[in-house]
C-alpha cells in the first residue's frame, strides 16, 4: 500500500482548509446576491417587506432546528445565547444610538449578519473537520436566510444616499470574514478534537433573536404589511423541510 506522508499531506490539509473558506464564502455569497437585487432590479417596497419576512421566518427556523435544537440546552449554551444577544444589542446600541434615525435598521441587519455569519462559518467548517462534509441543509439555510437579509439593508442604504461602491464592499467584507471563519473553524476542530460548536452556535443564535425581534420583522411588516405573517411562518417551515434532510 502506498503512504500518503509529508508534503503531500500537508497539501491535502491545506486543500480541505481552503474547502472549508469556500464553503463559509459560498453561504455569505447571497449577500452579494441580495445586494445586486436591490441594486439592480430594485423591486417595490412591498416585494421587499415581504422577501424580508421569509428570511425572518427561514432565520426563526435555523434557530429552532439548527442552532438550538430540543435537548440540547445546558447552562452553558444558555450562557452564550444571552451573551449574544447583549453583544447584538450593545452594539447594536453604539451604531445607530438611542434614538433610531433613518437607516438604522439597516446598519442593524448588517451587523445581525455579522454577528450571524462568523459563527456560522465556524460551524461550517468545524462541521468538515468532523465529519468530512458539508450540512448542505444547514448551508442551504444560510444561504437563503442571506439573500433577504442583504436585499432589505441594502434596500434601507440605498435609500438613505449611501453609494453602491461603499455597499458592496460590506457585504464582500463580510463574505471574506465568514471564508477565513470557516477556515478558522475547521483548524479549531483539528487542533482541539473535543471543542463544542454548541456554544458558538448558542451565541448566533442569540444575537440573531435579538435583530429580528428589533430590527428585521419590525421592517418587514412595515414594508410588506398584513401578508408578512404569513410569509413568515412560510419561511419557517422551509427551514423545517431543510432540517428534516439532516
Amino acid at each position: 500500500m502506498l503512504r500518503r506522508h509529508g508534503p503531500y499531506m500537508s497539501y491535502r490539509r491545506g486543500m480541505t482548509w481552503l474547502a472549508a473558506a469556500g464553503w463559509g464564502a459560498l453561504g455569505a455569497a447571497a449577500l452579494l446576491l441580495g445586494a445586486w437585487c436591490a441594486l439592480r432590479l430594485r423591486p417595490p417596497t412591498k416585494a421587499v417587506g415581504l422577501i424580508m419576512g421569509f428570511g425572518a421566518g427561514t432565520l426563526l427556523g435555523a434557530i429552532s432546528y439548527e442552532l438550538v435544537p430540543a435537548g440540547s440546552l445546558d447552562m452553558g449554551s444558555v450562557g452564550a445565547f444571552a451573551i449574544g444577544a447583549v453583544v447584538f444589542f450593545t452594539a447594536d446600541r453604539a451604531m445607530t444610538g438611542r434614538h433610531r434615525q433613518s437607516g438604522a435598521e439597516s446598519k442593524s441587519i448588517v451587523l445581525g449578519a455579522l454577528l450571524d455569519g462568523v459563527p456560522e462559518s465556524l460551524v461550517l467548517g468545524m462541521g468538515l473537520a468532523a465529519g468530512g462534509k458539508v450540512s448542505v441543509a444547514f448551508l442551504a439555510a444560510v444561504f437563503l436566510s442571506n439573500l433577504p437579509e442583504a436585499l432589505g439593508a441594502t434596500a434601507g442604504m440605498r435609500s438613505v444616499g449611501q453609494s453602491s461602491r461603499l455597499i458592496y464592499g460590506i457585504w464582500s467584507g463580510i463574505v471574506v470574514a465568514s471564508g477565513v471563519c470557516a477556515a478558522l473553524g475547521y483548524w479549531l476542530l483539528e487542533a482541539l478534537p473535543n471543542a463544542d460548536n454548541g456554544y458558538v452556535e448558542a451565541f448566533a443564535a442569540g444575537a440573531v433573536l435579538t435583530m429580528l425581534a428589533s430590527s428585521m420583522i419590525p421592517e418587514a411588516v412595515r414594508e410588506g404589511r398584513r401578508l408578512t405573517g404569513l410569509v413568515v411562518t412560510l419561511g419557517f417551515a422551509v427551514a423545517g423541510v431543510l432540517a428534516l434532510f439532516e
